[in-house]
């Protein structure tokens, strides 16, 4: 790689794009980038555009000699690619405006990654992620698949078990958040924090918690019980825990789980939320405007900090975390998704689990943790369950599987539920879903 590294980010457009390239920049002298290409679809040509001048305007006024290309054409862009990220959205904002919307007409949570829109979003991303493995595998055969387009877990999931490519790591921004969050909460720097993370994405759980290498879980545990720790996503509201429970749970649950242990709160703060300020999808236009508006001033040169409020902060910064340690052998340790590999005992080994690994030249070597423990273990069983038949479903275009699917899913209630919901939006992501309607067309 002595020419430099070939880096190609799928989704180019995205509001993302800016973090990822200050975190290039920030590492240059380790991770000589030479060439960093944007691909997108042409309904985000327009943001591509913006985005990409703000990047070389980035790269400029930092001095590298980083190209910068922009294109349309992914087959042209993925040519001899070193590393290729994924952080595209199938069907745009408008999509997971639906994904939002429709459950909550049923009384069950609409979201994007849990429960009936999760399984959407995975319905809709799987044939097109798999679609681009078989350009990696033509045309970059050798690169690394960084993915961190959502359900990351289920589309980890689909990689490993649908195409050939075996080296692929999926990204989430959930485990920096939180160590983030509880360096915050004790106010120490988050170097002196440690997590022992296991689980799966959006499921992923701190099993221990370290400050200077001191095992400080029972500790961190009692604070988290106050009314609201701090310790969420722009997108979940923190409704705090009951302190009970934590305590008897004896593990760090992630933001996500609230949907699982705190469902009808959550139910009733969406309903709340969405007669009020609409869905998170709206609220995410809305400073999706605002930022391309910043991206446009020709005088902007840096990542804004507006940027935080999108939800996804740390995202681009895991990512380039993780090219860097690949790249360089570095042999630290990081929270992915990869196949398990028995670091998780009661998940199967050819899964993806989200756990802490060595991250290697030759990828990341998955730290075992032996069992979760059993008050966790079996909704981690059960999401994987979901996340397994999603993704089968994607591949198929099986109505049938993807009922069970959503069915198994424990957001939903009941099967009948299941069905009506499943129906209403196929019908609305249609467009989106060629598998599930071509064998009815065969038929006419």
């Amino acid at each position: 790689m002595s020419k430099g590294i070939k880096i190609v980010t799928i989704g180019g457009g995205s509001s993302y794009t800016p973090e990822l390239v200050e975190g290039f920049i920030k590492r240059y002298e380790e991770l000589p980038v030479r060439e960093l290409w944007l691909v997108d679809i042409p309904a985000g040509e327009e943001k591509l555009n913006i985005v990409g001048a703000l990047a070389k305007r980035m790269i400029e006024k930092a001095g590298l000699p980083i190209e910068v290309h922009l294109t349309l054409n992914r087959r042209e862009a993925l040519k001899d690619a070193d590393f290729v990220t994924t952080q595209f959205r199938v069907g745009l904002l408008d999509a997971r405006a639906k994904d939002e919307k429709i459950p909550l007409k049923y009384d069950v949570i609409g979201q994007e990654t849990n429960g009936p829109g999760g399984l959407f979003k995975g319905l809709r991303t799987i044939p097109v992620i798999l679609d681009i493995c078989k350009d990696i595998e033509e045309l970059c055969p050798d690169a690394w698949l960084v993915n961190f387009t959502n359900p990351a877990g289920m589309v980890t999931e689909a990689v490993l078990r649908y195409s050939n490519i075996k080296k692929v790591v999926g990204l989430c921004n959930v485990p920096v958040g939180m160590k983030m969050g509880i360096a915050k909460l004790l106010e120490v720097s988050a170097d002196r924090v440690h997590i022992d993370f296991a689980g799966l994405n959006h499921m992923v759980y701190g099993l221990n918690v370290y400050l200077d290498g001191i095992n400080i879980t029972e500790d961190l545990l009692d604070k988290l019980t106050s009314k609201q720790s701090g310790i969420t996503m722009k997108n979940i509201i923190d409704l705090g825990w009951e302190p009970a429970f934590i305590k008897g749970l004896k593990v760090l649950p992630c933001p996500y789980h609230r949907y699982y242990y705190q469902t009808s709160s959550i139910l009733e703060e969406e309903l709340e939320s969405f007669k009020t300020v609409g869905t998170r999808a709206e609220v995410v236009k809305q400073v999706e405007k605002e930022l391309f508006e910043l991206y446009k001033d020709p005088n902007l040169s840096i990542k804004p900090p507006q940027l935080e409020k999108r939800g996804g902060a740390y995202y681009s910064d895991a990512a380039c975390n993780l090219i860097n340690s690949i790249y360089n052998d570095k042999r630290d340790i990081q929270p992915v998704n990869t196949r398990n590999n028995g670091a998780i005992a009661s998940i199967p080994d050819d899964s993806a689990v989200e756990v802490n690994c060595m991250i290697t030249k030759d990828g990341p070597k998955p730290i075992a943790v032996g069992d979760m423990p059993v008050a966790v273990r079996g909704l981690v069983q059960q999401i994987k369950s979901f996340e397994r038949i999603s993704a089968e479903a994607a591949v198929t275009g099986d109505y049938n599987t993807a009922l069970l699917a959503m069915t198994i899913n424990p957001l939903v209630p009941s099967d009948r539920i299941a069905k009506q919901i499943l129906d209403e939006m196929l019908e609305a992501h249609k467009e989106y879903l060629p598998q599930f309607f071509k064998k009815q067309k065969s038929e006419v």
